[in-house]
């Protein structure tokens, strides 16, 4: 049977050839929001013409005989529509073909094109695209909350669940959300997606004010169960695979890799609160992220020069001592890497401008420990020392653990602020950010701020790990990857001005109606150097304004958070079609951003702190 004015059901209509075998008398109850799922494309007016298509049509005595079309668009609507087949779920779990099929005389508004006999033909993989299940009546105070006796269903399986054609699966909390039909009314629905998949809580933590009676009873017309409790841990670990085990990601941070993982957030979305929510952190793993039971955790501090030996805390005597907050910038020395190598090729991670990120982290002081097992500041031997820190991850091919090394005057230090941290913005660390305790080196690159930390050495030598010894180092641009020495090279540990435009982001496209723009982004120095300007210009350089700054006030030198910046400005009458925004900071010692990467090119694209650039059409 071949048909015109067949719909293109948001684009996963299957044209000619598919053999599709009708279930019937198969028990399924649909609710009004499936029907409406199903017409708004009808509603829309979408002709398409299939050929060849095989199939039967749907006897309609069992079809859900209490269904309605309640979504319209200004068509008129002469006959009743018929919803789902009662057949498809069935056929969905058999692994055949589902026909949806509507018995109705409607004319759209617009097209004034008549629909008489509208046939979908979906197959088997795809019937999940439109079979949605039933919503849950519920109201503002259930907003988050479990609901007992309704489906559960894992956090594997709202993965699942990312796109409009298998549907937009998202949680709150313990809920469970399906909000396929909100997205496309919803003006902010492409910021919307980035939460498809997964939870909204760190989009609600940047924008706080969806946090109100009114959004929670809206988000509750979309309910559709529960989140089951083991969901978030629900992994069948392949024996063969050493990241099988690896923990779910927020669906917004982009990969740069995925064994080991690596990802960061949209920038747009970096900067729009001073501390970023920890799900939308960005993620720097080089082994296989460990699974440790906090309460066996064990943490070894050891002198290489005492015979003594070992002292262990565990978790909860860590907790014991005095807690400290430190609120620091943690940033990839590979931070934009991606632009220094638009300049010429460079080996590693393609990072963007958003591995960086600004957290507060709950802790012991480091220094408190290291005064509890015995150091004196008056101690001339101390100097010229190291604090070695080695992970809980391993390779699990030469199981060598990750491992990176400070100077012990920087532990030590009581204005260094370093941390044994098992708390960011007042939550636990998550598995990919070190739980149960990492350090936090604050001003130092994020390479030393060790996670998952296992073991404290107090060394006269550097860490001799890959990580301290044959990476995380800077070159000159006449070295290659073949004659690189990296003995003769100093690590990086303290990390230079920094400064990135996350708002308009590159290649984006504003109205020629528009005579003005705004401009932000983040601006960081290492060292607790504060951030003393930021400069932006719309013309590639030739003219520059100072941007307004966001910032916590510390005492000189110990500024570890980044500044966050915005500036509003005229748009140039001359700008061509296209703007060339950019921006470079000045830190507290008048370090100011090169304006290429010409001068500190490296093979290994670290340090990439060249003015930022972000190309805007107008049109």
């Amino acid at each position: 049977m071949a048909t015109s004015g067949t719909t293109n059901m948001l684009g996963v209509l299957v044209r000619s050839g598919v053999n599709v075998r009708t279930v019937t008398k198969q028990p399924y109850v649909a609710s009004s929001a499936s029907y409406r799922y199903v017409t708004t494309a009808l509603s829309r007016g979408d002709q398409t013409t299939t050929d060849g298509l095989i199939c039967n049509p749907v006897n309609r005595n069992n079809w859900h005989k209490n269904g309605r079309s309640q979504y319209s668009t200004g068509g008129t609507q002469k006959t009743k529509f018929g919803p789902l087949i009662g057949a498809a779920a069935a056929a969905a779990f058999a692994g055949i073909g589902v026909v949806a099929y509507w018995r109705s005389n409607y004319t759209h508004a617009g097209t004034k094109k008549s629909i008489q006999h509208a046939v979908q033909v979906l197959p088997a993989e795809d019937t999940k695209m439109v079979i949605h299940p039933k919503k849950i009546k519920s109201h503002a105070g259930n907003a988050g909350k479990a609901i007992p006796g309704i489906p559960e269903y894992t956090a594997t399986e709202v993965a699942r669940h990312d796109d409009p054609n298998r549907g937009i699966w998202m949680t709150y909390k313990d809920a469970v959300y399906d909000v396929t039909e909100f997205i496309t009314a919803h003006p902010g629905g492409d910021r919307i997606m980035m939460a498809a998949g997964g939870g909204l809580e760190p989009f609600w933590e940047v924008f706080e004010i969806h946090q109100n009676a009114k959004v929670f009873e809206q988000l509750e017309l979309y309910r559709i169960g529960n989140l089951a409790k083991e969901g978030r841990k629900e992994y069948t670990p392949d024996p063969n695979n050493p990241f099988a085990n690896d923990p779910l990601r927020h669906p917004a941070i982009i990969p740069s890799s995925k064994r080991p993982f690596n990802g960061e957030p949209p920038s747009d979305l970096l900067i729009e609160k001073f501390s970023t929510p920890q799900q939308l952190f960005y993620v720097r793993n080089h082994l296989p992220v460990p699974d440790i039971d906090p309460n066996n955790y064990s943490l070894e501090v050891t002198f290489e020069d005492d015979d003594e030996g070992t002292v262990e805390f565990s978790l909860k005597d860590l907790k014991k001592f005095r807690k400290s907050s430190v609120t620091a910038t943690l940033q990839c020395a590979g931070n934009r890497r991606s632009e220094m190598n638009e300049y010429k090729t460079v080996k590693g991670l393609s990072w963007k401008q958003s591995a960086i990120g600004n957290a507060t982290f709950t802790g012991v002081k480091l220094r408190d420990v290291l005064m509890f097992v015995g150091f004196k500041e008056s101690d001339p031997s101390y100097k010229g020392k190291h604090v070695q820190f080695e992970g809980l991850d391993i390779d699990p091919f030469t199981s060598e653990q990750y491992g990176a090394s400070i100077p012990l005057v920087k532990a030590l230090d009581p204005e260094g602020d370093v941390l044994l941290a098992w708390e960011m913005n007042g939550e636990p660390l998550t598995r990919d950010h070190g739980f149960p305790v990492r350090v936090v080196v604050p001003g130092f690159v994020g390479a030393r701020n060790v996670k998952w930390l296992g073991r404290i050495t107090i060394s006269d030598e550097e860490s001799q790990s890959h990580w301290q010894q044959n990476d995380y180092k800077g070159f000159s641009p006449e070295v290659t990857l073949e004659t690189a020495d990296y003995s003769k090279q100093a690590p990086i540990q303290e990390y230079p001005v920094q400064s990135a435009v996350c708002v308009p982001v590159n290649g984006s496209t504003i109205s020629s109606k528009d005579e003005e723009i705004t401009v932000k982004g983040y601006a960081w120095s290492g060292g607790g150097r504060g951030i003393f300007r930021v400069d932006v210009s719309l013309d590639g350089g030739k003219t520059w304004f100072e941007a307004l700054l966001k910032q916590e006030k510390r005492t000189f030198n110990r500024n570890w958070a980044w500044t966050i910046w915005h500036v509003t400005l005229p748009i140039p009458k001359n700008h061509n079609g296209e703007l060339d925004i950019v921006c470079k900071a000045v830190d507290s010692a008048y370090n100011v951003q090169p304006n290429t990467f010409h001068g500190h090119w490296n093979f290994r694209g670290v340090l990439a702190n060249a003015w930022s650039h972000s190309q805007v059409k107008i049109e």
